[in-house]
């Protein structure tokens, strides 16, 4: 996969590269600020982008505006998030779009070399791979919201291993109940969210935080064509 990567850390940067170099990927470019990130996606044309929250020059939400921005300019290019903040406005705006593939980790919870390589194959491949604190803030965000009050808490932390693109097989070994049990936690959690249920756990996902964000039944209705 031709990767593009956005980071302001030489060590982290120069880490990833020879990582993801390791693990057979092309690194075509490697930048330390988003200065350039547009016109070198462009040229380059990546397969995946790989970039930082806060970059130079004022270390805010330089690198989360640059995913948005290339979002605009090339919606279909995945692109992961990498990141030790949860910027809660523009992870909403970034899964709204839903146009392609989207990963949103947190750095400090990258815990595993051989999960986050899993991850990068999954976003390149067209997954949504979204760390379990990310959702749970978003759905903090809308917490007095009437229908997340009517899930239970297992019902949550279904929600949120759906979100990170785990099967029902990998949720039910997560939760250490039978694969039966998950699906009836999946059939009841979306009806509590007036969601209808399909076959694909991350449009499902997207589907409900967008809803839970803006109470948008029309997005909802073209989610699941």
């Amino acid at each position: 996969m031709r990767i593009l990567i956005c980071e302001d850390s030489t060590l982290l940067r120069e880490g990833l590269v020879r990582l993801l170099e390791d693990a057979g990927h092309e690194v075509i470019a490697a930048l330390s600020d988003a200065s350039g990130l547009s016109d070198t996606a462009a040229r380059t044309t990546p397969e995946l982008c790989i970039l930082d929250v806060r970059l130079p020059p004022t270390f805010t939400d330089e690198g989360i505006r640059a995913a948005l921005a290339l979002r605009t300019h090339s919606p279909d290019l995945p692109v992961l998030v990498l990141s030790q903040y949860v910027e809660e406005r523009y992870a909403s705006e970034l899964i709204s779009a839903h146009s392609a593939a989207l990963g949103y980790l947190l750095k400090d919870r990258v815990a595993d070399v051989r999960d986050f390589l899993d991850s990068v194959n999954r976003i390149g491949a067209g997954a949504t791979v979204l760390d379990p604190e990310v959702v749970a803030q978003l759905l903090t965000r809308r917490a007095r919201d009437e229908r997340m009050a009517r899930l239970t808490d297992r019902e949550r932390a279904v929600l949120a291993l759906i979100a990170e693109g785990k099967s029902n097989q990998a949720i039910a070994a997560a939760l250490f109940v039978s694969e039966a049990s998950i699906e009836k936690h999946i059939t009841s959690l979306f009806q509590k969210l007036d969601l209808e249920q399909d076959e694909h756990g991350n449009r499902r996902v997207l589907a409900a935080l967008v809803h839970l964000e803006h109470g948008d039944q029309t997005f909802l209705n073209g989610a699941f064509s």
